[in-house]
């Protein structure tokens, strides 16, 4: 070896790549496992959708019949599978376009349905303010879905506002399950309120965003 030249160090061989431990907790466990048997299963986001749309269908009836409780109970349990479809499906990988599609037409129904139900005992009541409120919150609300799937249409997402569907949920579930203390009709006028000022908000933030100059142009 040539005088003033050093031998270089031996390689030395790399240690095991540091991973994070895993969770084997029983709970983990049980979700997986109800994960890969929900994925492996015969069941599809169509048939939530629809489960849903025949609980909602039930608790309508529930409700006509003044058995609000009750019927608050069963609109809760299938407002919950109709969220429960879109995640499924995402999970599953078994979602269609037209699955996509039935799940958003049943929604829209599902809430005139029950609604309307809603309108009919304050109908028997001859409470004519808190039918014409009904109406209201079953436009707007129809009209808030519409802003958005428009919205979509031209390029613009369109999420904003205070009272999205799940918002909407809560505030008619809280009104049926407590209607016997008289809170149903005041969850309604709420209802009717936050859901015009939705569409509002929505129908601005449409307008802000297409006219909005576009990036690297001066006006």
């Amino acid at each position: 070896m040539a005088a003033g030249t050093q031998q270089p160090p031996p390689p030395t061989e790399p240690g095991p790549p540091a991973t994070r431990p895993r969770r084997n907790t029983p709970g983990a466990a049980w979700l997986d496992a109800a994960r890969t048997w929900l994925i492996r299963s015969p069941l599809t986001p169509n048939m939530i959708s629809l489960a849903g749309f025949t609980l909602n269908v039930v608790a309508a009836v529930m409700i006509w019949q003044t058995e609000f409780f009750w019927g608050g109970v069963v609109f809760i349990i299938g407002s919950i599978m109709d969220t429960l479809d879109g995640g499924y499906s995402r999970m599953s990988g078994k979602g269609t376009p037209f699955g996509a599609f039935l799940d958003s037409t049943l929604d829209r129904i599902v809430e005139g349905i029950v609604l309307t139900a809603v309108a009919a005992t304050f109908a028997d009541r001859q409470d004519e303010l808190a039918v014409a409120a009904v109406v209201v919150a079953v436009l707007s609300s129809l009209t808030v879905s519409y802003t958005r799937a428009r919205a979509e249409a031209l390029g613009v997402e369109c999420k904003v506002g205070i009272a999205d569907r799940l918002v909407r949920v809560i505030i008619l579930s809280a009104g049926l399950v407590f209607a016997a203390l008289g809170a149903l009709e005041p969850a309604v006028y709420v209802l009717a309120g936050l859901s015009s000022i939705t569409v509002a908000q929505r129908i601005f933030h449409v307008r802000r965003e297409l006219t909005r100059p576009a990036a690297g142009v001066t006006p």
